[in-house]
């Protein structure tokens, strides 16, 4: 199966985090597990009488129906998985004097871009509508019901910090996703749009040991969506670059 093919990517990102002088976010070592994707439905079948009955002729006759279909949208795709790390003094040799591991809560972000460029931290806040529709225009997602301006629709995120930059509760574009197949009624597995001056960043809020997407016992630490290029033709796979940081 072709990358391009898979919208909902189900990798268990097991992430070994390292930190530095700082807590800004840094890149972590990923491990991709698996990936799953829904299977296209078979046509269904409707051989219509005009009475109802097997006896019932059907030519000569106009049927009134309504149909509905879940279609796979192949223009955004999903990361999904767990975070675990340890705080570092190390020097710039990465060796280190001394790490804590973290045995309380685990908190923090996860963040995926498409520039494989460092992105400026001190620079991060969140994005507006004009950068927002630049990664539209970007990725080809002209699809009004479903382009990245509908998909994160309002000013609703938490606050946090971003290594030394606050981001202030509901001043970033922000959506919520599915906990056991179905929107959840709380904040669950909050994603925000930041940007550096130059790049979207997107950011997944970290939630230890959360109930999933999916129906199961199965918990993650994560849950994000990013945008695939929108074009029907597109045949590839857009890469994204990841970041972490534990507070």
């Amino acid at each position: 199966m072709k990358k391009s093919q898979i919208t909902i990517l189900s990798a268990l990102l097991f992430i070994i985090l390292v930190f530095r002088a700082y807590a800004t976010p840094v890149g972590p070592t990923i491990t991709e597990i698996g990936n799953t994707t829904k299977a296209e439905a078979n046509p269904t079948m409707l051989n219509s009488t005009h009475n109802g009955t097997a006896e019932g002729k059907a030519g000569g006759y106009i049927f009134t129906i309504n149909l509905s279909s879940d279609q796979q949208n192949k223009r955004w795709k999903a990361y999904v998985g767990n975070v675990s790390g340890k705080l570092v003094l190390a020097g710039a040799d990465n060796y280190a004097i001394y790490d804590w591991s973290i045995t309380s809560s685990l908190t923090g972000e996860v963040y995926a871009t498409r520039s494989s460029s460092t992105i400026t931290w001190s620079s991060i806040n969140c994005s507006n509508l004009t950068h927002i529709e630049a990664e539209n225009t970007a990725l080809n997602h002209t699809n009004a019901n479903d382009n990245i301006t509908a998909t994160f629709p309002t000013k609703d995120n938490d606050g946090f910090d971003v290594g030394t930059v606050t981001i202030i509760a509901a001043t970033c574009y922000t959506t919520n996703l599915y906990v056991d197949g179905s929107a959840p009624g709380d904040d669950s597995f909050e994603e925000l749009l930041l940007y550096d001056g130059t790049n979207m960043v997107y950011t997944s809020i970290i939630e230890q040991n959360h109930d999933a997407y999916m129906n199961s016992d199965e918990t993650y630490d994560f849950q994000m969506i990013v945008p695939e290029v929108g074009l029907a033709s597109w045949e590839s796979s857009t890469a994204y670059y990841f970041y972490v940081e534990l507070t």
